[in-house]
């Protein structure tokens, strides 16, 4: 009667170690989304065969004023290390507002249009575009904006406070108090230098973004 029931005990005390070893793997498997959900983040991918370099001019650059120059180093959360091979897509509408499209695009370049670029940091961690400055939409409902997504080695890719302009009316307080500061606050002020404005924003990866590590 003793050994029939040290085998059930054995055998019970077998279950448990599989269940337990069951839900461990899961745990350990689980891995967290970083920067959370991000509709289109995955048009970070669209640059086809295109070379990255640290620095892209966007479609229309030549065509429209003001044009506007990017810049800025890609920083680890530290805030001081700059990050090499991080690639950046920015995103933005035309002189009208509108996410302009010639109607062959594929992909998210159906919403976001073809004023888009990537650039890919270097060594120093710096990046550039050069575009033009966007307009706000047609009904003035946001202020003018860029999109940004980034995508480090090792990490999903996640998005970035838009850059925003500091001398947009639109820009109004209440819209100010609302940003989540994502990789930094994206408010630039503009300056003018060789005729071109100019904003220069460094990114530090990681900062106000959820489950970053």
């Amino acid at each position: 009667m003793s050994v029939k029931i040290e085998k059930i005990r054995l055998t019970l005390l077998l279950v448990l170690w599989v269940c337990t070893s069951c839900n461990a793997q899961t745990k350990h498997s689980t891995t967290k989304l970083i920067g959370g959900g991000c509709e289109g983040c995955d048009a970070i991918y669209e640059y086809g065969d295109k070379k990255l370099t640290t620095i892209d001019t966007l479609p229309e650059f030549q065509n429209n004023e003001p044009k506007l120059r990017i810049k800025g180093i890609v920083f680890k959360k530290d805030g001081k290390t700059p990050v090499e091979n991080v690639i950046i897509y920015i995103y933005h509408t035309n002189r009208q507002g509108i996410y302009e499209t010639k109607g062959n695009e594929k992909g998210w370049a159906k919403r976001h249009g073809f004023i888009r670029g990537w650039a890919k940091t270097g060594k120093d961690g710096k990046y550039a575009f050069y575009t033009f400055r966007p307009a706000s939409y047609p009904d003035r409902s946001e202020p003018e904006h860029i999109h940004l997504t980034v995508k480090e080695p090792e990490k999903n890719e996640y998005y970035l406070d838009d850059y925003l302009f500091d001398d947009d009316p639109i820009l109004t307080k209440s819209k100010r108090d609302k940003l989540n500061n994502r990789g930094g606050s994206g408010i630039m002020k503009p300056i003018r230098e060789n005729g071109v404005l100019t904003i220069e924003r460094n990114i530090i990866l990681g900062k106000n973004i959820p489950n970053y590590e």
